[in-house]
């Protein structure tokens, strides 16, 4: 497949030079601070990593990820690690705040609404689709400490991420999914033009960021490579796609253009990796991979989790995450804690010695405490009793545990050690789930659990007064008791589905 090198244009070169002389910070100062290098993959799920494979004992593996196997290898992997949200907007909004969803109001992506109204109960809670500027993001805290910070990806929080601390922007806006032309050239993203055929979003990228990391080894600097890719339209290298339809489907995983996408992100990874050790930076940057939420159920299985992105069930909510942080993670170690996306703001500020905002509250906690675990399977703990998600909102597509067009009515969920309860707004029904003995949430154990499941929801009750949490409580004038979908509307909703 042709390939080309896109790299920063001479005005993004002088931007930059700028940047670093007006920051004042001496070379020696700067090469005291660790760089960030944040892999943020858009619907990439649980098991849709090789070491995963490894970690649930599978010997048949479908997709390729030697690099991230690598990573994983190379530093601390969370088997408990959670996004903030079941879908992309949310969970992106949560990370850059480092605040809960109801701080912001960004609970879904675009219309809670989604789904036909005669099949909703309640009118749901309204949302937010821009990160308003009073918030103060990761990339604006460590901008004030010197750092060059540069976003290449998928942004979605508003229309220009440079009005919100990024110096430098390469393909994101508004959009959730790749509109600028899709996966294949021609491409028309911001700051990442390509009108000749035959190169893939995912390379083009990955092009961008080998060059910025070129122009700032000198210099502390944020990297966030927030890929569009896996996201539908599913749309892989040819090449790729052809060696994958070659290979043999495993139980749960089959689809070959997918895979190819997979594989993508990882020649991504590998390239990064392969430019901090070129230029010697890999000793002093941190480096983190995670995902925005669960693996997208048209595309891939997030087995032996239930549920899939869309959904407060862990397939929807349970990602794939490595921290490498030479000097500090052991390579090759495990941590089990429980931990969400509204960490990685106060780890980042502890890593690098940024002072938090002055009068600006964080609802994470740093997670420097388990990645200097001396042991490979860390019991590091953090300070706190429970995680939590609120997502008062409809999306539609099948999924839904009470037999609806829906793959989620308006639930909240809470994490507390080992156990897990969801509560459903519509019908007030409670869930309650032991994670260390049923992973993939097959038994509720509401009934024979009393003094747990009124422990939890108290504990849940109790975070929503104190985040002001809404709960869609208005009944829907158009909701229809007696409505059935028939084929056409689940056609319909299939179709929408697959552009999310």
């Amino acid at each position: 497949m042709p390939r080309n090198r896109f790299r920063l244009n001479l005005s993004s070169r002088i931007v930059l030079a700028l940047l670093a002389t007006a920051s004042g910070f001496a070379d020696v100062e700067a090469a005291s601070k660790p760089n960030i290098v944040f892999f943020f993959i858009d619907d990439m799920g649980w098991t849709d990593v090789g070491y995963m494979y490894d970690h649930l004992n599978r010997k048949q593996r479908f997709y390729e990820t030697p690099n991230i196997d690598r990573l994983a290898g190379q530093g601390t992997m969370f088997t408990d690690a959670y996004a903030n949200a079941p879908n992309c907007a949310p969970s992106r909004a949560c990370l850059m705040s480092g605040k809960y969803g109801p701080r912001h109001g960004i609970y879904t992506v675009g219309d809670p609404r989604r789904g036909n109204h005669r099949f909703r109960k309640l009118e749901p809670t309204e949302n937010k689709t821009v990160l308003d500027e009073s918030f103060v993001t990761i990339a604006e805290a460590l901008a004030g400490n010197g750092y060059t910070c540069a976003t290449m990806g998928k942004w979605q929080l508003g229309d220009d991420p440079t009005r919100q601390g990024f110096h430098v922007n390469v393909a994101g806006k508004q959009w959730g999914s790749p509109s600028g032309g899709g996966y294949h050239s021609p491409l028309n993203y911001p700051n990442l033009v390509v009108k000749e055929k035959g190169v893939y979003l995912t390379d083009a990228l990955t092009d961008r960021a080998v060059d910025f990391i070129d122009t700032q080894k000198d210099k502390p600097f944020f990297l966030y490579l927030t890929h569009y890719a896996v996201h539908t339209p599913i749309q892989g290298r040819a090449d790729l796609v052809a060696k994958y339809r070659e290979k043999t489907p495993t139980q749960h995983h089959s689809n070959a253009a997918y895979a190819a996408m997979v594989e993508s992100v990882d020649m991504s990874v590998g390239r990064v990796l392969k430019q901090l050790d070129d230029l010697q930076l890999a000793e002093n940057t941190l480096v983190v991979f995670f995902s925005d939420n669960g693996g997208f159920g048209g595309a891939t299985s997030n087995h032996p989790l239930r549920g899939a992105k869309g959904m407060l069930y862990e397939g929807g909510i349970r990602e794939p995450m490595i921290v490498r942080w030479p000097g500090v993670t052991r390579p090759g170690s495990q941590c089990h804690e429980p931990v969400i996306g509204i960490d990685l703001y106060p780890t980042f500020l502890e890593a690098t010695g940024t002072a938090r905002p002055k009068n600006y509250e964080l609802d994470g906690l740093s997670l420097v405490p388990l990645l200097k675990g001396t042991e490979a399977k860390s019991s590091a703990k953090l300070d706190r009793t429970a995680i939590f998600w609120h997502f008062p909102c409809y999306l539609q597509g099948s999924g839904d545990p009470h037999g609806g067009p829906f793959r989620t009515t308006p639930a909240g969920a809470i994490r507390a050690g080992d156990w897990k309860l969801i509560e459903w707004f519509e019908t007030g029904r409670l869930e309650l789930y032991n994670l260390k003995t049923d992973l993939g949430e097959s038994r509720n154990l509401a009934d024979s659990n009393p003094d747990k499941l009124a422990e939890l929801h108290a504990a849940m009750k109790q975070w929503r007064d104190q985040v002001s949490a809404p709960i869609p409580t208005h009944p829907n004038p158009r909701y229809d008791p007696n409505a059935k979908p028939d084929g056409k509307a689940k056609s319909k909703t299939k179709r929408k589905l697959i552009k999310q």
